[in-house]
């Protein structure tokens, strides 16, 4: 007997009974795991296991078969199971393929044979349920990637303003002390100043009110930051109003304290007053030399105020004029400034129509319209070497035609192999597309599909064919963009593309399907 190959890292064990549309015989049950066979294997006493788990049984060497000992019918070395006594059971497995199967998950009408089921359907169904490794939350494979992003309470983000990284739960937190974050100014409405600079926009923020220089001469004014300019041209004469008693009380005290042979303003002059020498002056005259001088100083300030008052006349008239400037310019700029962006939104509308009619002339480039199509691909090692990185491990053909009104159909090749064909072979597969007049077809598809792998010596091509199983949802009339892919997971083995191979030509092959249009 054949040895079986052990060397299975993602084989899998039985498939679940309740998998089947139809009672299960004994004979298709494991006799370790007692689910659906996968991978049959008979041990020389006639009992069959999944590959799985007669690997695992014999993983420390050969073991009594414990089914033998139920049945009372254990003989040795007959009842012995040992890996080199055993081998696969390719007729049951062929049995075991055809039978009906369903799937479990609820909310999934998917129904097939156990062929279709572990090579299309298995570890796919949109329905199945799956742990979330962080969390160990149950979510829907559809849900997997929007909840690893979006709801995982375990789920790790960066801050979008300082780049750190935290775990959700502590990222408001964080909010509240990043020196990044957001903040707005409640004066000007100004948004997005950073926290670190918050401070700095206040003490310079145009529309901040803090009081007016001459406040602490009586000015009751609150002004914005920006017009301070504005409010110290204007009340020009209220501040000096303000500020002559506080003058006049300043002249008023060096005049009433002078001292004796001490230098003296008087009249504007610097005069020296020597010590009185028995001449004593009367009360009243006294008083009419300050009287007279406290006049002159009064004038002296009045004359000052008048030409400050012809100044800031001046400065109002230009500031006028600039500010009537300034309104005029900002007009233009928002005008000029509406316009660029009209013609912004004009050139994206325009870059949108263009995209789409290059695709569809790329469409038009390689479309057929009588059910025969030639798919040339080029690249061949580079795209290899992407799926078997696990980067690009698919790739879909150009769309085809059954007739220009008929069926649009495609083609969706795996270079590393899909399924049971994983590392092996090529896949191909055929893809039934939702098309323009499916309304006036008959559903579901029933063409024969021929696919081909070309010989480009024209001596021998790989030829697989198959007829559409109506019942699978592959051939229903699409409801979204594509159906389900359908076809041959083991297509061509991988060996035949080495070395000089006839079907690899200067690192291009060419792939043909042919779709029967007879009763059409």
């Amino acid at each position: 007997m054949a040895r079986i190959s052990l060397d299975c890292p993602n084989s899998l064990p039985g498939i679940p009974l309740s998998v089947l549309s139809v009672p299960m015989e004994n004979k298709y049950k494991c006799q370790q795991c007692l689910q659906v066979l996968r991978k049959p294997v008979q041990a020389q006493c006639g009992h069959r296991f999944c590959v799985h788990c007669f690997k695992q049984l014999t993983s420390a060497g050969p073991k009594p078969c414990e089914a033998c000992r139920q049945e009372e019918i254990y003989e040795e070395p007959i009842s012995i199971l040992n890996s080199n006594e055993a081998f696969p059971d390719n007729a049951a497995g062929r049995e075991i393929a055809s039978l009906p199967a369903r799937c479990l998950n609820q909310g999934c009408d998917w129904t097939g044979s156990i062929k279709e089921y572990e090579a299309q359907h298995e570890g796919r169904c949109e329905f199945e349920r799956m742990q979330c490794e962080a969390c160990k939350a149950l979510i829907l494979r559809t849900e997997k990637d929007r909840h690893n992003e979006r709801e995982c309470e375990a789920r790790t983000l960066n801050c979008k303003y300082c780049k750190m990284t935290f775990n959700f739960k502590d990222i408001k937190a964080h909010d509240e002390i990043c020196l990044k974050f957001p903040l707005q100014c409640k004066d000007c409405g100004k948004k997005k100043i950073p926290r670190e600079k918050f401070n700095d926009h206040s003490k310079s923020c145009a529309k901040s009110k803090s009081a007016c220089p001459f406040s602490e001469v009586g000015c009751k004014s609150v002004i914005d930051n920006g017009k301070l300019g504005d409010h110290e041209h204007s009340s020009t004469m209220e501040h000096l109003r303000l500020l002559l008693p506080m003058v006049l009380s300043l002249v008023r005290t060096r005049a009433d304290a002078p001292g004796q042979g001490e230098w003296q303003e008087d009249s504007g002059l610097g005069l020296y007053r020597a010590p009185e020498e028995g001449v004593t002056m009367g009360s009243g005259a006294a008083a009419s030399v300050h009287s007279v001088d406290v006049d002159k100083k009064v004038s002296a300030l009045e004359n000052i105020v008048c030409v400050l008052n012809r100044e800031v006349e001046r400065s109002s008239v230009t500031l006028e004029a600039f500010s009537h400037q300034h309104r005029l310019d900002q007009e233009k700029i928002e005008n000029l400034s509406n316009k660029v962006r009209q013609l912004e939104r004009t050139v994206n509308m325009r870059d949108l129509q263009l995209s789409e009619t290059e695709q569809l002339v790329r469409e038009l480039q390689f479309c057929t319209y009588d059910g025969i199509f030639v798919w040339k691909i080029s690249d061949f090692s580079r795209r290899r070497q992407d799926a078997v990185a696990g980067r690009a491990p698919a790739m879909f053909s150009p769309a085809f035609y059954s007739s220009k009104y008929g069926y649009k159909m495609c083609l969706r090749l795996y270079l590393n192999g899909d399924g049971t064909g994983r590392g092996t072979h090529l896949s191909l597969f055929f893809v039934v597309m939702r098309g323009k007049c499916d309304a006036l077809l008959k559903w579901p598809f029933s063409q024969k599909v021929t696919l081909m792998l070309l010989d480009q010596n024209n001596r021998e091509h790989i030829i697989d064919a198959f007829r559409p199983d109506v019942s699978s949802t592959s051939f229903q009339r699409p409801i979204s963009e594509m159906n389900i892919a359908s076809g041959c997971p083991l297509f061509c083995p991988l060996a035949k593309l080495a070395g000089k191979s006839p079907y690899l030509r200067d690192d291009t092959i060419f792939i043909k399907a042919i779709v029967d249009l007879t009763g059409l």
